[in-house]
Formats: structure tokens, C-alpha cells, sequence
């Protein structure tokens, strides 16, 4: 796996992991597929939407794989890209959202809706995304203090809750999908918080 743990390490890797998703949608619009075809911007809309929830949970999953496998080379390659990946789910969540802007009409369509359960979760999952993606910059720690950027940026969880209900919301049902893309976070951080508190339980046994 030393292979795969020095691509892992590369930037323009990571980065090119990252954009492919992107241009998936220009593959069954080149081939003509009629179920694309129909509505290329809402297949478009959805697939922005999509990826930028895989991208939020995948950022959620580097620290507890860290934490459970701290000698795993590919987990700490992985944490080396954790702001690259956190700010690449904020920018195609701002995709996500100019293409809604786009495909319903515009800021008054979205005024009207605003009171809906599946704009609110969105746009606050969004606005998260935003502070969170403005405050990554190494200045920005300098200026909250780490305590402070740490509390902060905590805000990602709720952010990964909201998108999730967005997600499930927009399909007007429980997909699977949710359930694949986020499930994995939820048991990793359980396992993440188990191993932590293991220490401070044998040593409270033991004091």
C-alpha cells in the first residue's frame, strides 16, 4: 500500500480526485442519454448537490481514522489534504446553490421559499460551509486563537446533519444514498470517541 499512500500524499492527486467528480455530468450529455437529456440542469443541480455531501463526509472521516489508526500511512496522508477537501465541499456547495438560483428562477423565487424546511437546512448547511471555508485560512487562526477556530469549526457537524436532512428532504424520502455517504462518519466517530475516553476510563478504574 506504500503506492497508493505516496499518491495520496501529491496535491494535484487530491486535487485531480476532486474535480473529476465535477465533470462527470459532461459524460451522459456527450452520449445522449434521454433520462439526462430531459433536464440536463436539474441532473446537473443534483449531481453539484451530491458531491459536495461526499466531499463533507470523506473531510469528517480523516481525523477519526487518524485517531484510531495513528501509525496507518494512507490516514495520515489523508489528513495532510483535510482544509483542501474541507473548502472543495464549500465550493461545490456554492455550485450546488448557484445552480438552484439558476434552475428556479432566481433570488425572488428563493425569498418566496425561504420558509421551506428543504431551503433553511440548505442554506444554513451553506452558510456554515462558508465560515468555516473563509476562516481556514492560516490568518484567521491567528486571529480567533486556536481554542476559539477549533469551537468553530466544530460547526462542520451540524453542517454535515443539515446537508443530510437536505438531501433526504429533496428525494421526499430515506434514501440509501444518505445512509452510505454519511453512515460511515457516524460509526467512525463513535469508534473515535470510544478510543478516547478508553484512557481516561482505565485511569479513573485504576486512580
Amino acid at each position: 500500500m506504500a503506492w497508493l499512500e505516496k499518491l495520496l500524499r501529491s496535491k494535484a492527486v487530491v486535487v485531480t480526485l476532486i474535480v473529476l467528480p465535477g465533470l462527470w455530468p459532461a459524460w451522459p450529455l456527450l452520449r445522449h442519454d434521454p433520462t439526462v437529456l430531459a433536464d440536463p440542469l436539474k441532473y446537473v443541480l443534483h449531481h453539484l448537490g451530491f458531491v459536495a455531501c461526499l466531499l463533507l463526509a470523506i473531510v469528517l472521516t480523516f481525523t477519526p481514522l487518524r485517531v484510531l489508526f495513528p501509525k496507518w500511512g494512507i490516514a495520515l496522508a489523508l489528513n495532510r489534504h483535510r482544509r483542501l477537501v474541507g473548502v472543495s465541499a464549500f465550493f461545490y456547495a456554492a455550485l450546488h446553490f448557484a445552480t438552484h438560483l439558476l434552475y428556479e428562477g432566481g433570488f425572488r423565487v428563493l425569498a418566496s421559499d425561504v420558509t421551506k424546511p428543504f431551503l433553511i437546512s440548505g442554506l444554513l448547511a451553506f452558510a456554515i460551509l462558508l465560515v468555516l471555508a473563509v476562516t481556514s485560512l492560516h490568518a484567521a487562526l491567528r486571529w480567533l486563537g486556536g481554542k476559539r477556530w477549533k469551537n468553530l469549526h466544530r460547526l462542520v457537524y451540524l453542517a454535515a446533519a443539515l446537508a443530510a436532512y437536505h438531501q433526504i428532504y429533496a428525494q421526499k424520502l430515506f434514501p440509501m444514498q444518505v445512509v452510505w455517504i454519511f453512515g460511515p462518519v457516524i460509526v467512525l466517530e463513535i469508534l473515535r470517541i470510544l478510543r478516547q475516553r478508553r484512557p481516561k476510563l482505565t485511569a479513573a478504574a485504576t486512580g
